[in-house]
This record gives structure tokens, sequence and C-alpha cells, in this order.
């Protein structure tokens, strides 16, 4: 059973606007399927004309949110996992708030005065998923906030932290002092690759953050170009899991494990020097919905066993099921009760 406030999380916390819309959109705005990206200057009108022309949804997202909330349903222990992050003082900061303690999470957000609450264009064709995210009041987050009395208990009580490569591009100091307090207290600090830009953009701060990572999670893209920005020269995934598995640490309690997944090809989960790969249940096309969320759900279903400290098969069959689930609804979101066994 898992106590309370075991499993925190930090990151950005977004709106998703969430729509299926036709090529020339995605054209327009320079977008590519199964990528996240940064909105830039020429991405702005994106949340405007999406709400205009199409048929959105509004679903409260945000790569580690997500995560801890699938999370927190497949544990379904109230409050067990614990979040914090940057909204804004308005309507979908509210929304947020509201959702995720419906969802049993305790949320402890930063709310600022000055910016909105972030928002994350949700782009589907053909069940593929497209984001742009533009992070306004997620972007304000500061260690200030993570300081304070009342939220660093969050971070005393937790033995599982777990943080999005996302967060990295808002508050590095903040992920550099949660991940030496799990170093020194002998807890399980966890990170994601979360997007190509992450990899490239964001090299320095991944790579100062690494030595901590007791679990790095990531897709087969994120993968390939964590490698070549590391100048590896590897294109094989089961290679390139293995040196990430290998880099230095920073504390020699645990040893570090990737788990990288590949769509519909097998989980590949490198170990002790060592490859292994667990297939995963094919979900006929018709049946998908769109696959936004569906990285972030296998990171909350592998968490939600890994805190109750099952063994990787179990974690990795957890993660699958909790993707599987999601990729057959809209946005990251789900039934009332899992049915996992």
């Amino acid at each position: 059973m898992a106590s309370e406030g075991i499993l925190l999380g930090m990151g950005n916390p977004l709106l998703d606007i969430s729509a299926t819309v036709d090529p020339e959109f995605l054209k327009k705005y320079g977008l590519g399927l199964n990528n996240a990206i940064l909105a830039h200057d020429k991405h702005k009108p994106i949340y405007e004309e999406l709400v205009e022309k199409y048929n959105v949804e509004y679903i409260a997202g945000g790569s580690t949110q997500n995560s801890i909330k699938v999370a927190q349903w497949m544990l379904q222990v109230p409050g067990a996992t614990s979040f914090m992050g940057g909204i804004g003082k308005d309507k979908y900061g509210e929304e947020m708030k509201k959702g995720s303690t419906l969802a049993g999470v305790n949320v402890h957000y930063h709310e600022d005065e000055s910016r909105p609450t972030g928002t994350c264009a949700v782009c589907i064709i053909g069940g593929e998923r497209s984001l742009v995210a533009n992070l306004a009041a997620a972007n304000c987050y500061k260690s200030e906030h993570l300081k304070k009395p009342e939220n660093w208990a969050l971070v005393e009580k937790a033995k599982y932290i777990y943080i999005a490569g996302f967060f990295l591009t808002v508050s590095p100091d903040s992920i550099e002092l949660v991940a030496k307090h799990a170093a020194a207290n002998n807890k399980i600090f966890s990170m994601n690759l979360s997007a190509p830009f992450i990899c490239e953009l964001f090299r320095e701060r991944l790579e100062k953050a690494l030595p901590y990572t007791d679990f790095v999670f990531g897709n087969e893209t994120e993968a390939k170009i964590f490698s070549k920005s590391q100048g590896w020269e590897i294109e094989n995934v089961d290679e390139i899991a293995l040196k990430i598995s290998q880099w230095p640490k920073a504390s020699r309690t645990h040893k570090r494990i990737t788990v990288i997944t590949q769509g519909a090809d097998p989980v590949c989960v490198a170990e002790d020097g060592k490859v292994k790969k667990f297939p995963v249940e094919l979900l006929p096309k018709e049946k998908l919905v769109d696959t936004n969320g569906a990285g972030d759900a296998f990171v909350g279903g592998f968490l939600s066993q890994l805190v109750q400290k099952k063994p990787i098969e179990e974690c990795v069959r957890a993660g699958c099921y909790a993707a599987n689930v999601i990729i057959q609804r809209s946005g990251c979101t789900y039934p009332e009760k899992p049915d996992f066994h």
C-alpha cells in the first residue's frame, strides 16, 4: 500500500487546448507530428485559431502533472501523490486546482499575479499529436516557492521524486535542490528526456541533472537525439539506453535504470549492463483516439508500481496498461477506476 505523499512531481502545469486539425494547419505553423516545442512569436495566434476553427477540448495537462495524476489514479490512495508548479491567478488556474484536487493529488501551486496559466496547443491528425506550449505562469516558478516550509515538507515526505525534462527550461535550481536532497537521503529521483529540443538546446542543464537520476525515461526519438547531441554516433536504441544507464552517478546507493518506450515496439529497459525488452499490447488502429499523454501515462503507471516496490516487469506492465487506456481517450484522461491486476 502506498503511503500519503510517497510520490512528488514538479513541473509545468498547462491547460491543453486539444483539437483534431488538418495538415495545412500544421504546415502553417511549421509543426511536425509526434513533437513538442515551446511557442515562439510565430506560434502565438495558434491558440485562438484552434478555438475559432475547430471543436476544442480543454484538459488539465502538463507532462509531469499528467504522470502524477495517472500514478494517483492507479494507486487509488487519496493524497499518495503531490505536485508543485506555477499557475496564474485566473479561471484556468482555478480549473486546474479543482481538477487535480478532485483527482486526489495534493497540489501546492505557485500562483502568479501577473501571468496567465500556461496553455498547450494539442494538434491531432490521425491520432498522432503535435504540441506547442506557451508556458506563461508555469515559466515563473522559482525555487523560493519550493523552499517555503509548507512546500519543502512535501519533498521531505516523498520517497520518490519525478520531474520531466521540460522543467529544466524553467527552474534548474529547483531540480538541483530536490535532486541533491534525494541523493543525500537515499530517495529515488527520476527524470524524463521529454522532447528533442530539451536534449539539444538544454543539453548542459540536462547533463548537470543526470548524475542524480536513478531512473531516466524517454522515447526512441528523444534517445536518438540525445545520442546525437552527445556525439556518440549511435542510432541503436538499446545501446543508447545502456550508455545513459552507465552515465556517472552522484550517489552510488542506487543503480541507474533507463526506460525507453518505442510506440508499438517493445519497451527497452537497460540496467546492470544488460538490456531487456518488454512487448506492448497492440491496439487496433480503430480504437486509437489520440496519443497525447501516452508517454506521460506510461511513466505514471510505471511509478505507481515502483513506489510499491514491485519488480521492473510489473512497473513496465503497469506503464503499458496506463498508456493503452489513455490513447483510447481524448487527452490524458481515464475512467473512474483502473482495471489493472
